[in-house]
């Protein structure tokens, strides 16, 4: 049984069949809808989709929902919130909140960042961060001329930065914020204001302040991670994706990490012949290292973006006169990742 629906519970199901598992997958959403505006795949995702036998289209999430519900081992429930997870020698008991009782051999926690499954192993706190994300989507005649560019786009300041790159063949463009925020952050989402992003990049260059000003609407997230732990959890049950190791959005590796765990998980199924527990525990062994280097990094990744004063002008120093080559070399150990080399520790 795995719970949650998005990429990593959808990519997680492609893994457990492929090694002929029937897979029972639950939603708490009434459908499964763009919950967000669009996100960057590095080459080690396309590596995990090409093992998932998942083919590339403009929409990821779909592409991946499609093969799910097209294939005859994996049942797919909507509309259950889990509520409980209760582990016995014979197995998972989870109940959802109207009250209905679902058993499997093994549970797989794939339900994000506020997972109920973690929740009863752990019980950790998340870690606020106080940074603000603000996402949006712009159609390509509202985008510039010349920001209409075939790549990822980064302008940073102090105490933040703006990101912006192509979707869906350049048709749209994502345009994402991100500040260090003047109030006391709460993890959450909600609508968010023109206004509130322009008062805090009045003073960046006029070319991406611009861009500020094209959004017809805006989802403010304020960010939180949680701090890298020494097992995802116990017997016949394990987490994976946000619910396993939520990080912040500087490496934009989020879904990237989700999908690695989907294939290394069912990598480890098939050493251990289908022994849930051990092979959850080798998946733990194996990803627990390489996710919270993932976490960490992306925590320093923040803080070299949004340096300011005299840390700024050491990191405009170190990054000054590289080759491309060396950005490729200060990647290598995260880009690098394939199916043959995925069971690397």
């Amino acid at each position: 049984m795995i719970i949650g629906g998005g990429i990593g519970g959808l990519a997680a199901a492609m893994a457990l069949v492929q090694q002929n598992i029937e897979v029972l997958l639950l939603e708490q959403a009434e459908e499964i809808a763009e919950i967000g505006a669009g996100i960057q795949l590095g080459p080690n995702a396309y590596a995990a989709l090409d093992s998932l036998g998942v083919i590339h289209r403009a929409d990821i999430h779909l592409s991946i929902l499609e093969a799910v519900e097209d294939h005859p081992l994996i049942e797919f429930r909507t509309s259950t919130r889990i509520e409980t997870v209760d582990e016995t020698e014979n197995g998972v008991t989870v109940i959802d909140t109207q009250g209905n009782q679902y058993h499997a051999d093994a549970v797989i926690g794939a339900d994000g960042g506020r997972s109920v499954v973690r929740q009863k192993y752990l019980a950790d706190p998340p870690r606020v961060t106080g940074h603000v994300v603000y996402r949006a989507v712009v159609e390509e005649e509202d985008m510039p001329e010349d920001m209409r560019i075939n790549g990822p786009v980064l302008w940073a300041a102090p105490h933040g930065h703006l990101v912006h790159y192509p979707l869906r063949g350049g048709k749209q463009y994502n345009l994402v914020v991100t500040f260090h925020s003047r109030e006391q952050e709460e993890w959450s989402v909600r609508e968010g204001s023109k206004e509130e992003v322009l008062s805090y990049f009045e003073e960046i260059d006029a070319s991406p302040r611009r861009l500020l000003s094209l959004p017809k609407s805006w989802k403010r997230w304020a960010t939180a991670d949680r701090n890298p732990v020494e097992y995802w959890g116990t017997g016949l049950t394990t987490l994976l994706g946000d619910a396993a190791h939520p990080m912040t959005q500087y490496l934009a590796q989020g879904a990237c990490m989700a999908l690695e765990d989907a294939v290394v998980l069912g990598q480890c199924l098939k050493i251990k012949q289908g022994d849930f527990s051990a092979a959850f525990r080798l998946y733990e062994q194996i990803r627990i290292p390489r996710t919270a280097r993932v976490v960490l990094s992306a925590r320093e990744m923040g803080r070299l973006y949004h340096a300011k004063g005299v840390e700024r002008l050491v990191r405009n120093q170190l990054w000054k006169g590289r080759s491309q080559e060396r950005f490729y070399d200060a990647v290598e150990w995260l880009y690098s990742w394939n199916v043959d080399n995925c069971l690397d520790m």
